[in-house]
């Protein structure tokens, strides 16, 4: 389900012409990981700026991709925010779109986190641990079988002697494609099995690797990370799939598995020792560049020191910032609003 925050009134009149400056404020869609990150820029923005606040709705990394990409113009946002980066096939359908110039902007680090309430018991798993217990098939005396496993002490006697059960994010979902390509994937190479068929024909491994549960140990959840916390909190059985964020903004409630003996903290994740991390972005449509009031003046609000610095108030936020020297030319390479140049593959 999509979500957002919506500060200040959206117009819906229509240019008069073509290049006509739009009568609305800044619209951001995408991503729930990135939301808390781009809602509070756009709150401070349009608190200390003569610019409207930017309207953000959290839509899911896919979804919101999508949006951006359906075309130039009044109707369509001006910011995809992503959990992941663009993929080749979104890049297609912008070109297709017209949408030709695209800025890209790295903002940060994040961890994909396991968590559970606090209340119950810790965890401590491992990514073949993952995989075994969500695959839709799983190697067993050679042979690839529907998942038996009801219990993650069946996994491993180490492992707690709890159900299954793990809400997690829609395949509209950057976090859900890092889940499966950071988690999933690793875990499947574990097998020599699914190595030998990765080696044969990588989009069968792919297809089985990505392929989750569909009998109750896998519960999609819809975009609202929040919902999945609450849930949590109501079941201390289960475990929730996020982003680091939202355990930074729940850690009353809920702590973070720790994966391979490593907890999902700012150090680990910076340093790379926690070994579920990505990168986020966000996306801008430059042709929306001077006709949508304040919109270069956002990206430099973002790109501030102040902001996605080392001591920025993002950091509260749970972000974790690029390193300097690369947050330098990330900030340089986004306020000149330069273009992609390749199609991403």
């Amino acid at each position: 389900m999509a979500f957002g925050v919506r500060v200040g009134i959206l117009s819906v009149a229509a240019l008069a012409v073509a290049g006509a400056a739009f009568a609305r404020e800044i619209r951001i869609v995408g991503s729930s990981t990135v939301f808390p990150f781009s809602t509070t820029v756009a709150e401070q923005f349009g608190a200390n700026t003569n610019f409207p606040t930017p309207i953000v709705e959290a839509n899911g990394s896919g979804s919101g991709i999508k949006l951006f990409c359906e075309g130039v113009g009044q109707g369509f946002p001006d910011i995809a925010n992503s959990s992941r980066r663009m993929k080749g096939s979104e890049w297609d359908l912008c070109r297709a779109n017209n949408v030709t110039d695209i800025v890209e902007v790295v903002i940060g680090y994040d961890g994909i986190v396991l968590a559970n309430a606090k209340r119950a018991e810790a965890f401590d798993l491992t990514r073949r641990e993952i995989f075994m217990a969500l695959a839709r098939e799983v190697p067993i005396n050679g042979r690839l079988v529907p998942n038996p496993y009801k219990r993650w002490s069946d996994i491993s006697a180490e492992l707690p002697d709890l159900p299954i059960q793990v809400f997690g994010p829609p395949p509209s979902s950057g976090t859900r494609d890092a889940f499966l390509e950071l988690v999933m994937d690793k875990g499947a190479e574990e097998f020599p099995m699914l190595n030998e068929i990765k080696e044969d024909d990588a989009g069968l491994f792919t297809e089985i690797a990505h392929a989750l549960r569909e009998d109750g140990a896998w519960i999609d959840a819809g975009e609202n990370d929040g919902a999945i916390v609450q849930r949590l909190a109501k079941n201390p059985e289960a475990l929730g799939v996020f982003g680091f964020s939202f355990l930074i903004q729940n850690e009353d409630r809920i702590r973070g598995a720790k994966i391979g003996g490593t907890p999902p903290t700012f150090e680990t994740i910076a340093s790379g020792q926690y070994e579920i991390s990505r990168s986020l972005y966000f996306y801008l449509k430059k042709a929306h560049l001077g006709v949508v009031a304040g919109l270069g003046d956002f990206v430099k609000a973002f790109t501030d020191e102040r902001a996605w610095g080392d001591e920025g108030y993002l950091i509260d936020k749970g972000l974790i910032p690029l390193p300097l020297a690369q947050r330098n030319a990330m900030a340089m390479s986004a306020r000149a609003f330069a273009a992609m140049a390749e199609r991403p593959k």
